[in-house]
């Protein structure tokens, strides 16, 4: 494997406005919600208004189908029509996993509208052999089957020459669809793209499966009297397809995904779509997570038509309410998935081989063909080739053959990915000439061509890239670290606080930590296993992931990597990137992913980030410090303020000693008490003119620096004639009172009932909450 170093950045840590933190830590039931108020903001959720649309979606009001205008009235009017005249609907659907969804919630949504199998049918083309889009062919087959009207899903704008072709045939065509538009309005009865809209619009990034559903939802607001089934029900596939196509998550867009998981983790417990439960059940997952959908049922989804070409009996799988055939189907799709994972594996491994025989260093773009190739998973091993040595990938089979007017030509036919921001469109697009079909978006493109201008293609269009980037060996990745933390912070507390920021997506990723000086032990490879137990050629490798702040690792994996791979000791540390996740296999536990890793800055470097090198024990509320711990700082008095913590913490990082928090504090507030007990002392110091400390009353009477100056400043207005040093207090003589001292008084009492709570805080807060804290505050 050509091992790509990649450019490592760290956001910095934001000096938040006090509100927007509380806003953030009202959401945290077990933290103070301030890593995730730093990912808030850094991803531009800075206003009230945008926090709480984009943390609660109840609070989030979606738009209205209809902001689509009037090409969604003229779709609602043309299925009106073909209710009315009892015409054959067909829903022309994809094979991928938005495609399906897509499919599926217009199967169910236009089902309460037209009778199924009767009026409406749906054609999914076949990956292998139809590719994406509408094809003369299968219109053809429609208008047989007397099919008067298409609604297209997740695809169609472009095809502008099927959609002549149909109407031809006198067929109507709504277009339902989030691709990239004509320059020019296709001529259909309607096309809901939301493309049309500018992209800081809330419903620009609807995958084809929202748009679908916006279509349903239409149909529902304009005859509401005759849908049986509520809308909501469908907004479970709409999860899965936004998730599992890996749109941008904002607006409209999050708001469905986030209502949909909650759909969705209902079926495991009342389950109304028996292919989704046994989908959950299979590979593990509990429904509430977005990787539930994106590691789990998307894969699978896709997994049907890169292995068998045909995807129909998806929609089955997903709207059947047969208990059994939706159990033979989930198991037939979870085979195909372990399929799929082994074919990805063994082709991935043929690649690596042809590219031993090339010159990495003059070649741009990564060209390669093989006849044996399977065409539905080559996508994505084009994706980890490209990732894995820096350059846009595409691979090819060289296996098909196209009539065109009655000549045989041999196609080569594949997936190209990008690297690097590279736009792929265009540059594939610059080879149009050589091309026989072409299409995609920047990050990814589907082509063929004919065999024998494969060594053209390959020569031309490293060329154009090396016009334009001069030297795709000179381009690095960027891997973007979101937060600094230590091993003793993973776990629990902070997942649920990042678990805020999900469900995650374009534009709202999923949060990567960065873990300095860390080292690796108990490493182990090992294969996973299918449906039937059967190990599959899919590696990856587990651990424990140690720092100074723990005795005890904390696991991980690292998936598609051996174990040699991984430094283990604790002499040869790390610097790591990973995501914290929840396993839920077996008895269920927090983990993270591996990333990345690096060698550890040195110790110059780290002098800045001490911070995190420093743990709190707790032996608050106990008798005594436990003696085992020789060096060790010790905090005996309950404090008041972060600065006075603060203070003892930066103390213990510049003495690198663990600090012991050794206090306790359970006293009552008793307002009347305090003053009845200062003006005792106050009496007895003037009777007897003894001299007093000031650390002797501010023990005695549990006051800091602050509250001793207001309660003298109290005294005096009561009359007490106070003569005070730097240390000592005297009491000489009474006078009269001020006529001001009410207000000096509940100064007074207002500034020790807030120490009092803060007392309370900081003996009773988790000493976790206190760790994150004191580190967030030290690298500000």
């Amino acid at each position: 494997m050509n091992n790509i170093q990649s450019q490592w950045q760290v956001l910095p840590v934001i000096s938040l406005p006090s509100w927007f933190v509380d806003f953030v830590n009202s959401y945290c039931a077990n933290s103070q919600g301030i890593y995730a108020a730093q990912l808030l903001w850094h991803r531009g959720i800075q206003t009230p208004e945008q926090l709480k649309g984009f943390l609660d979606p109840n609070s989030y009001r979606p738009l209205s189908p209809f902001e689509f205008g009037y090409e969604m009235k003229l779709a609602t009017q043309r299925l009106e029509v073909a209710m009315n005249n009892q015409e054959r609907v067909t829903i022309w659907g994809d094979f991928d996993a938005d495609g399906v969804t897509a499919t599926s919630v217009l199967w169910e949504g236009l089902g309460q509208f037209f009778d199924p199998h009767l009026q409406l049918n749906y054609y999914i083309p076949n990956r292998a052999t139809e590719s994406h889009g509408l094809n003369i062919p299968g219109i053809n087959k429609l208008a047989q089957e007397g099919t008067k009207l298409i609604v297209t899903c997740d695809t169609g704008s472009t095809n502008l020459e099927e959609i002549n072709y149909a109407n031809s045939l006198g067929i109507d065509i709504i277009v339902t669809d989030h691709h990239t538009l004509p320059d020019e309005r296709p001529d259909v009865v309607s096309i809901i793209n939301p493309r049309y809209f500018s992209e800081d619009h809330p419903l620009f990034s609807l995958s084809g499966v929202a748009v679908a559903y916006k279509l349903v939802e239409a149909l529902y607001l304009s005859f509401p009297e005759i849908p049986e089934s509520p809308l909501e029900n469908l907004l479970d596939l709409v999860a899965i397809g936004l998730i599992a196509d890996l749109v941008e998550l904002k607006g409209d867009c999050r708001y469905l995904a986030q209502q949909g998981l909650k759909k969705l983790q209902q079926q495991l417990k009342n389950t109304t779509r028996p292919g989704i439960a046994h989908l959950l059940n299979l590979c593990k997952r509990g429904g509430d997570r977005p990787t539930d959908i994106s590691f789990g049922i998307g894969p699978r989804i896709n997994a049907i038509s890169r292995i068998q070409g045909d995807a129909h009996f998806a929609v089955e799988l997903l709207t059947s309410k047969d208990e059994k055939r939706c159990y033979k189907l989930a198991l037939e799709t979870e085979l195909a998935n372990t399929r799929r994972k082994s074919l990805q594996k063994d082709i991935k491994k043929d690649v690596e081989k042809k590219l031993q025989m090339l010159d990495l260093s003059t070649t741009q773009v990564i060209v390669l063909e093989d006849s044996q190739w399977q065409s539905g998973v080559l996508g994505l091993v084009a994706g980890q080739i490209a990732q894995e040595y820096g350059r846009p990938t595409i691979l090819l089979t060289t296996a098909e053959t196209e009539n065109m007017s009655k000549n045989e030509i041999k196609l080569a036919r594949g997936s190209a990915r990008s690297v690097y921001n590279i736009d792929l469109y265009n540059l594939v697009a610059s080879q149009r000439d050589l091309l026989y079909k072409f299409g995609g978006h920047p990050f990814a493109a589907g082509l063929s061509l004919a065999v024998e201008n494969l060594s053209l293609f390959r020569e031309s269009i490293n060329r154009k890239l090396r016009q334009e980037v001069i030297d795709v060996n000179t381009l690095s990745a960027t891997i973007q670290a979101d937060l600094v933390v230590t091993v003793s912070q993973l776990g629990q507390s902070l997942f649920r606080e990042l678990k805020l920021l999900e469900p995650y997506g374009m534009g709202n990723p999923v949060p990567r930590l960065l873990i300095q000086n860390c080292w690796f032990e108990t490493l182990g490879n090992q294969n996973i296993r299918d449906a039937k137990n059967n190990k599959i050629k899919y590696i990856k490798t587990k651990f424990n992931i140690y720092d100074h702040s723990v005795d005890e690792g904390f696991p991980g994996i690292w998936w598609e990597h051996y174990q040699e791979e991984l430094p283990q000791g604790k002499d040869k540390r790390c610097d790591a990137i990973v995501e914290l996740d929840y396993n839920t296999y077996g008895k269920g536990r927090y983990e993270v992913r591996l990333i990345e890793i690096r060698e550890s800055l040195n110790s110059e470097a780290h002098q800045s980030l001490q911070t995190s090198q420093i743990t709190l024990i707790d032996y608050r509320n106990q008798d005594k410090v436990n003696e085992s711990y020789l060096e060790v700082e010790t905090l005996n008095s309950c404090p008041v303020s972060w600065n006075e913590l603060y203070k003892k913490y930066q103390k213990s990082i510049n003495n690198q000693h663990n600090l012991a928090l050794n206090y306790s504090y359970d006293k009552q507030f008793n307002s009347s008490e305090i003053i009845k007990q200062l003006i005792g002392i106050a009496k007895y110091i003037n009777r007897t003119q003894k001299i007093i400390t000031k650390e002797e009353l501010k023990e005695k009477l549990w006051l800091s620096d602050r509250s001793l100056n207001l309660a003298l400043d109290f005294l005096g207005k009561i009359g007490f004639l106070i003569s005070e040093d730097k240390e000592t207090i005297q009491i000489k003589n009474i006078t009269h009172p001020s006529e001001y001292y009410h207000l000096s008084q509940q100064k007074l009492l207002d500034t020790l009932k807030e120490e009092h709570f803060k007392r309370k805080y900081f003996t009773q807060v988790p000493v976790e909450t206190l760790q994150k804290l004191l580190m967030y505050e030290s690298v500000k």
